[in-house]
């Protein structure tokens, strides 16, 4: 019985993996382009050094009809960063690597199109954020530097 549960939960996995043949996957820059992307796997070619994300924070600017969310490190760079977007979930999921998290970090507030973000520490060196959504909505992912920050554009 436990060896039909474990082919089971083996072969779900399988059936959830990203397909990179049929995924856009794009390298995120340092400034903001205004393409927004529904779907697909980006990435950051930053330095990899050890980092710690100290606070999220959202706001809605309805003169530019989007939501932004952005991670702030307690680094000059941010990490290096590994992504999906998920149309289907409306989710994004993003590897930090080599990165820890603060203990003391507020949550994020309701304002527009972000329902919720979880975080998860498969491992000592890196973090996973899975970031959830209320509807569909498309992305403008980018970095900042000094303070370093990976800023999320969320919109309809």
């Amino acid at each position: 019985m436990k060896f039909l549960i474990l082919i089971a939960l083996a072969l779900s996995s399988f059936a959830s993996a990203q397909n990179l043949l049929t995924e856009r996957i794009w390298k995120i820059s340092s400034r903001k382009r205004s393409i927004f992307f529904d779907q697909g796997v980006f990435h950051s070619d930053l330095k990899p050094g050890p980092k710690t994300l100290i606070s999220i924070r959202n706001s809605y600017r309805s003169s530019k009809g989007y939501e932004r969310i952005v991670f702030d490190f307690g680094s000059a760079t941010p990490p290096k960063v590994y992504g999906h977007i998920s149309q289907e979930d409306k989710k994004i999921r993003m590897d930090f690597f080599n990165t820890d998290l603060q203990r003391s970090m507020k949550s994020v507030s309701d304002v527009k199109y972000l329902k919720d973000i979880s975080f998860f520490n498969i491992d000592k060196e890196n973090l996973s954020v899975e970031i959830s959504f209320k509807s569909d909505v498309s992305f403008d992912i980018f970095y900042l530097e000094n303070p370093g920050r990976i800023v999320i554009d969320a919109k309809k």
